[in-house]
């Protein structure tokens, strides 16, 4: 398109960037003044720039390439990226714009094949957990430029040909072999969404409505909400704020399809010269290819249904060391607690060894774990050794539960809770529970019958003899003792709340945007962490205590440390809420499952992703890991819970049985058993052993996400409780496998 050119050229020229003018004119062939001498190459043919007038806007301007080309300039600095003839990539910042908006992550895929790389679209920076930057100029980029993202939608076909456009392309997919239609089917959903966004952009909007009424029907319905969401936005107007539709173009879309399912969709294209269709596959899917047998209509069933499609497979081929670190050793005193329990490396005096004592476990350094010192950790203090031999005197009688030898489960219901119960936890050694309630109280209840009590006043402190054997009886206050203690602070509901592992600090997030950490040696709050700017949906304790981890609705999750004020990490690349967040035992990874449907694993030490997992149809919100580290149970609203191994990064296993959305789930201190709460009002108790034994992780499924998930999850379940008229929120198994379960009675 000579005219586009020719603008560009001017405008570079008004902007004194003659260093990309020379390059553009060299890449388009056009060495004279006289533009007419000769035309565009063919594959950088039909570049076009979205308005902008002035360079200082700060809104680099978006070329929309029908090659692997891409064009976007604004002012000083140019990087140019070519790698076959007529094929350029040119970005451009203005000058003095550090921190541009409208930044351009830009590549020029090497590959014969422009779909295959899957290019990265201009002006799309938000991706899986990357920040767009163009190089020579850092670009901090957080929301992305509104305008910037939707102008890729100026170029359009004829807007009457989008319906004939579409259903050609799904009689085409609908009268193809079977083995190729399940997986062209998912090309079905992005298009619909691209070509409707496309219409009501370029303000066509009776045609976009017809288009949407003829074939909104068709799509999956684990996509109805987004679809609910797509039909409010009739006009171009209402794009501007609307999220998810900027998470639509931001994010490519990703699908996962066969080499000769992709041949037969190409060939199909490039005959039909359907070249709408064949813009959107290019600009805005991103086409996992992989080679082998199609996949069938039930295995990309249980993969699909998050905002961006699947996860790309490279998102999962990093290493995870999902090893448990060594415990430490210790003397285990035989019955009253002496201090020669100080000397770290003296050798534990053996008990009798029981079934499975925890000291036995610790000898051997598992080979997957990860090297000790991979993240710093904090100390063990006396009263930490004390709690682990406790720990493991308590684990010594643990009972062993299996299909045979189910847990006994103990009820806590919250009656008259008129404040709205929104969030529990309980210790670990099972003597507190917490519950964070809408009138913004955190309140803390004893559930032994051992009172709460607070530390005395400085004043009464300074009388006490420090010597004295009985110091830390001797330092509480018995007229302060209570079954309840009421915490104020939150000016908003509560929504998370997590004991630290020594029961002396408790967290608490709230809607009111902060976290805050309280002292249950005095019941009062230590510090509120500012950082979120919206709700903090869920938080929660490293099981060594130190670090904690929050997510919230500004898609993020943050690492912190109750001693900084900042958060140490931020973990980016959601597209929707953060709303449950939890640490892998071995405290280097953190896992959060968001409204986008999906699960990432992000890595404490350098803040990557390191795992994607999809699967889920509706927002997720409960995870938990095995005790041994290997496996992750994922619950969300569509009632499904989701079994994962870790290490290979695959879903193996679907436990289906609740009808509402799964707010808990928690495995038995073993990991033989996995309990599931949900909304429906039941615990539901499935058989760990069996779900995880014999998995299918050979290479090849890895590589191509060929999962054969058994076809009935019943041999599965071992029991289902009810309860009369009580969601359940919280589910906690206690150091001798009796399971916990809490929630608040509802009336209706």
């Amino acid at each position: 398109d000579r005219q586009t050119l020719v603008a560009v050229l001017q405008f570079l020229r008004r902007s004194n960037l003659r260093e990309s003018e020379e390059i553009l004119r060299r890449e388009a062939r056009l060495l004279g003044d006289d533009l007419g001498a000769a035309a565009l190459s063919p594959a950088s043919a039909g570049l076009l720039v979205g308005s902008g007038s002035d360079a200082d806007s700060g809104e680099a301007l978006l070329g929309r390439g029908t090659g692997a080309a891409a064009v976007a300039i604004g002012g000083s600095v140019a990087t140019v990226a070519t790698s076959s003839p007529g094929v350029a990539a040119v970005a451009a910042v203005p000058p003095g714009k550090g921190g541009a908006r409208g930044s351009c992550g830009v590549g020029a895929s090497s590959r014969r094949d422009p779909w295959e790389g899957g290019v990265r679209a201009p002006g799309f920076p938000r991706g899986a957990g990357t920040r767009g930057s163009v190089s020579g100029a850092v670009v901090v980029e957080d929301q992305p430029d509104v305008s910037a993202v939707l102008s890729a939608y100026n170029q359009q076909g004829d807007p009457t040909l989008y319906e004939e456009y579409y259903s050609g392309l799904k009689h085409f997919i609908e009268c193809s072999l079977d083995c190729h239609r399940a997986e062209l089917s998912q090309l079905f959903y992005p298009l619909f969404v691209h070509m409707y966004l496309e219409l009501v952009y370029n303000q066509h909007e009776s045609e976009a409505k017809s288009f949407f009424e003829r074939f909104h029907g068709d799509q999956e319905c684990y996509y109805q909400d987004d679809l609910r969401v797509l039909s409010s936005l009739t006009k171009k107007e209402h794009m501007k704020g609307n999220e998810t539709m900027l998470d639509f173009r931001t994010s490519k879309f990703v699908l996962r399809i066969s080499r000769d399912s992709y041949q037969l969709l190409k060939r199909h294209l490039q005959e039909k010269q359907n070249n709408q269709i064949w813009n959107i596959v290019q600009e805005h899917l991103y086409i996992d290819i992989f080679d082998g047998m199609p996949r069938s209509k039930q295995q990309i069933d249980a993969m699909v249904g998050s905002l961006a499609g699947e996860a790309k497979r490279e998102a999962n081929k990093a290493k995870v060391f999902f090893g448990l670190l060594k415990e430490p050793e210790f003397d285990v005193p035989l019955d009253d607690e002496d201090e020669e329990g100080e000397n770290e490396e003296g050798k534990p005096k053996k008990k009798k060894p029981k079934k499975d004592n925890v000291g036995s476990k610790s000898k051997k350094q598992d080979p997957n774990a990860p090297p000790q010192n991979r993240i710093p950790l904090p100390e063990l203090k006396d009263s930490d050794k004390l709690d682990k031999v406790m720990n493991m005197k308590e684990a010594a009688r643990r009972v062993r539960l299996g299909p045979e030898c189910l847990p006994s489960i103990c009820f806590y219901t919250f009656l008259n809770a008129y404040q709205g119960l929104t969030a529990v936890d309980i210790t670990d050694d099972s003597s507190m529970i917490v519950g964070g309630f809408a009138d913004s109280t955190v309140r803390v209840w004893s559930v032994t019958p051992k009172k709460l009590r607070s530390v005395k006043t400085a004043a009464d402190l300074s009388l006490i003899d420090k010597e004295s054997d009985d110091v830390l009886e001797r330092i509480m206050d018995e007229k302060t003792a209570s079954e309840l203690k009421i915490l104020y602070g939150h000016s908003g509901p509560v929504y998370g709340t997590s004991f630290s592992p020594d029961r002396n600090y408790l967290l608490s997030c709230s809607e009111d945007g902060t976290v805050r950490l309280w002292s249950l040696q005095t019941f009062t709050c230590l510090v509120g962490y500012k950082g979120h700017n919206y709700p903090v949906w869920d938080t929660q304790f490293s099981p060594y205590g130190y670090y904690f981890v929050s997510g919230g609705h500004d898609r993020v999750a943050r690492l912190w440390a109750t001693d900084h004020y900042q958060p140490l990490r931020i973990f980016a690349g959601h597209l929707a809420d953060v709303t449950c967040t939890r640490f892998h035992p071995n405290s280097n990874y953190i896992a959060t499952g968001s409204a986008d449907r999906t699960i990432r694993l992000w890595d404490v030490l350098n803040g990557n992703c390191v795992r994607i997992f999809t699967g889920h149809k509706g927002p997720i919100h409960s995870l938990a890991f095995s005790p041994n580290g290997r496996f992750l149970a994922t619950g969300a609203t569509d009632g499904r819970v989701l079994l994962w191994d870790i290490g290979h990064g695959l879903m193996v296993g679907e436990l289906k049985g609740h009808t509402d959305t799964v707010y808990a789930l928690r495995f038995s201190r073993d990991g033989e058993i996995l309990a599931s709460g949900s909304m429906d009002n039941t615990v539901r108790l499935w058989d760990a052993v069996k779900a995880f034994e014999d998995l299918e992780t050979d290479d090849f499924t890895t590589a191509t996400g060929h999962i054969n998930l058994p076809e009935n999850s019943q041999d599965l379940l071992l029991g289902t409780y009810m309860t009369k008229s009580t969601p359940v929120v919280h589910l906690h198994f206690t150091r001798r496998n009796l399971l916990l379960a809490a929630g608040a009675y509802s009336s209706q």
